[in-house]
């Protein structure tokens, strides 16, 4: 990957000549030293450096990789702990990581599955006879070179001899599907055979392109690893049975790496003398940032669903879980760019992937109930019970409001709270407050309140609020069931179910523009198309034979009908026409609710005409939906990933990450990455054309609202990510630079 501009240009009398990656300590870069021998140079990252703890961990780091040295491993030729940015400089090995390579190319088979066991079984031998175990081995850790694999990252190792090390302290860290049972159960029993365990299960990922422990989430791997056995589909019988006995529960009933060296040696084939060479360096690949059309065939494989035990079973790896994912949830299982240390860079970064920051951006990380500069300063302390904010880009600030949240404007460069509303109706309770928030348009941040005065009815109003100072513009009551109140452009539209009409507003002034009649006896709800003024109405007290779409005309609210089948899910729109999805099977009730499918079906209707074609899916597809650039994305709450072709209906790819109940995607500039984030504040960002997870973040939230149905939000401020969760945080990120914490 090319240099940044705030990349040194030497480190440790090391020309630094581009970057290998990032990873969770720090940047690593291929450097060159004077006689011209290349190097890996790691250095830390800037805000760890004045933390003794970090630097202590880093001086371990070196310390362990310094004991070992041999043909599969990337031993240390130099280092500085005591730099104002500590560094350590290792062999440079060419090669792709193994991560990479499963994921262009698929899983390993026969000579060179061969030798990639056998060569991390001498590796972890010259580990293991130097006192240290690795605890980390995974894909993203194995670099494959012309002459073998080489095993890298020593980061959280620990010398075998040393019982009073750092990762004593509770804390538990390394990548779940790979984890030992003593990883999860008690970190201090740790020790040689731990790596064996980690050697079956990366070696069943290798050869199957799946763990023997998947489950939905890294806590229910985890939960799989303590108590299930492995599942091993795929594996042949001979294997197979040398691979169950490295992933025995019990440290002492795993086997020697001498018998695991014996037993792979005697069940994988041997190369022929004409058999190509079995390891492919990354020479001159692709970058998967490269524009072009999606490709189906690098789909990750969706592995197979296996039935989990139910979530109270899991209580106890959860607990022990709980503070210790942060290796997994930064990098994932086999990180794309971040993780891939020593290795050589990718081909080339598309310079079209990122697009450019806003002026005098920074990182930042804030709450909506922080103290405003103007309005009512302070804001109120979420509780677990609340539902948190809904919020909005709009010229370059965020405007979030909500349960218990009060109407409030932050800044998009600087994180600052400008503004909170003042001058509500008073409430003899304060966290009687309850908003929604409408839109933000022409200057004005439209929002819905509702209150109950002391010994009043409840009264529902809609406000409207100056975006640059936050006073209010006007203000009308609706009837309390005139609940479906949207903003579209420059209108606000206000149903009314009691008479039977709908009111477009000016937003600006409130002044009406136009009534249009609703049909009789029906129930009708917005529909978020971004193009037009629709309505969905359906019978309000029996079941629905079909959905009757209201089109407005924006200038005189004149109406045009549509009729669609019933339980259809409009999600967008295709090449001018609706695109509506349809349920598997019908769904009692009237409209579908919320958009998580079973799917079967892509229609798409022509708003003027209601002429509609369809398109079958190529399987039944779930989750929550967004579409954009001629693309469906279907986000599971399992944070696994899915993209669909709008015109075939055919999966164009599927990536899992280890998001908890994501939001939905969001697609960035012309949706060549696409981003997702969860209740935690964790984000990802996958290439958008072949669906390869470019990076994941560790957990930003102060705490997680378990109460909240309210999705988190990834919002775009130009080059920028801004998040939200549904416990009040707002942070930004850059997303060339994921790794970037508030200063």
């Amino acid at each position: 990957m090319p240099l940044h501009k705030d990349d040194p240009k030497s480190v440790g009398g090391y020309k630094v000549l581009d970057r290998l990656g990032t990873g969770g300590m720090g940047v690593v870069y291929r450097g060159r030293s004077r006689s011209g021998r290349e190097v890996a140079v790691k250095v830390v990252h800037a805000q760890y450096a004045e933390d003794t703890v970090f630097r202590a961990r880093f001086r371990q780091e070196i310390d362990s990789v310094r004991k070992v040295s041999g043909a599969f491993t990337a031993p240390v030729v130099d280092a500085d702990p005591e730099a104002l940015r500590p560094w350590m400089a290792t062999q440079y090995v060419p090669g792709l990581s193994l991560a990479d390579r499963i994921r262009e190319r698929g899983a390993l088979k026969d000579t060179e599955l061969r030798q990639l066991a056998l060569g991390l079984v001498e590796a972890l031998r010259d580990i293991h006879r130097a006192g240290v175990v690795h605890r980390d081995l995974k894909p993203a850790n194995v670099l494959l070179a012309e002459d073998g694999p080489r095993v890298i990252d020593f980061g959280i190792s620990r010398a075998a001899e040393n019982h009073n090390t750092l990762t004593e302290t509770g804390q538990m860290i390394g990548t779940p599907p790979f984890m030992s049972p003593e990883q999860f159960t008690d970190a201090r029993t740790v020790g040689p055979a731990s790596d064996v365990f980690s050697l079956g299960a990366l070696l069943v990922y290798t050869l199957t392109g799946r763990g023997p422990f998947d489950a939905d989430s890294p806590y229910l791997t985890a939960y799989q690893v303590v108590h299930d056995e492995p599942v091993l589909d795929g594996v042949g019988e001979e294997l197979g049975t040398v691979l169950r006995s490295c992933l025995a529960k019990k440290a002492a009933d795993r086997p020697e790496l001498d018998e695991v060296a014996r037993e792979l040696a005697r069940v994988l084939p041997e190369a022929a003398a004409d058999d190509p060479p079995t390891v492919t360096s990354r020479g001159d690949l692709p970058d998967p940032a490269d524009t072009g059309a999606p490709d189906p065939k690098s789909a990750t494989s969706p592995g197979r669903r296996r039935r989990l035990r139910p979530l109270w079973a899991a209580t106890a790896a959860v607990a022990v879980l709980a503070t210790g994912l942060t290796s997994y949830l930064l990098t994932g299982a086999g990180r794309a760019d971040g993780d891939d240390e020593g290795g050589t860079p990718r081909a080339k970064t598309a310079a079209s992937r990122w697009t450019e920051l806003p002026s005098g951006w920074q990182p930042w990380q804030t709450t909506v109930y922080a103290s405003a500069g103007h309005g009512l300063k302070k804001g109120i302390t979420l509780l677990d019970g609340d539902h948190g904010p809904e919020c909005r880009m709009y010229e370059g600030a965020v405007y979030c409001a909500g349960d218990a949240v009060m109407p409030v404007r932050i800044d998009g460069v600087t994180g600052r709270v400008d503004w909170r509303a003042e001058g509500m109706p008073p409430l003899p309770m304060m966290r009687a407050h309850v908003f929604w928030l409408l839109g933000v348009a022409d200057g004005v941040m439209l929002v819905k309140q509702q209150y109950q005065p002391e010994g009043g009815d409840l009264v529902t109003l809609v406000v409207a609020l100056d975006t640059r100072t936050g006073k209010r513009l006007w203000h009308r009551a609706v009837d309390l069931e005139s609940t479906h109140v949207s903003v579209s452009g420059d209108l606000v539209l206000v149903p009314d179910i009691g008479r039977g009409s709908l009111t477009a507003r000016a937003v600006r002034t409130g002044a009406q523009r136009w009534t249009a009649k609703l049909p009789s006896g029906m129930q009708c709800d917005p529909a978020d198309t971004n193009v037009g003024l629709y309505l969905e109405c359906v019978p309000g007290m029996t079941p629905a034979k079909e959905i009757l779409l209201l089109g407005f005309d924006r200038s005189d609210g004149s109406v045009r009908r549509v009729r669609v089948p019933p339980h259809s899910t409009l999600v967008g729109t295709y090449d001018g026409r609706l695109l509506y999805l349809e349920p598997a099977e019908e769904v009692p009730g009237h409209l579908s609710t919320g958009t998580k499918g079973p799917f079967s079906r892509i229609r798409l209707v022509d708003p003027d005409t209601g002429a509609a074609t369809t398109t079958e899916l190529a399987e039944k597809f779930e989750g929550t939906v967004t579409t954009a650039v001629g693309t469906l994305w279907f986000t599971g709450t399992s944070g696994r990933v899915t993209a669909v072709s709008v015109r075939t209906g055919k999966q164009l790819w599927q990536t899992p990450t280890s998001l908890e109940q994501p939001g939905a995607v969001t697609p960035g500039a012309g949706a060549r990455v696409v981003y997702l984030s969860s209740a935690s504040g964790r984000v990802a960002a996958l290439d958008g054309s072949k669906g390869t997870l470019l990076w994941e973040t560790l957990p930003r939230a102060k705490w997680v609202n378990s109460q909240s149905e309210l999705p988190s939000q990834v919002l775009l401020n130009k080059g920028a990510l801004v998040v939200t969760t549904q416990s009040g945080d707002v942070l930004t990120l850059d997303p060339a630079h994921p790794e970037r914490n508030p200063g």
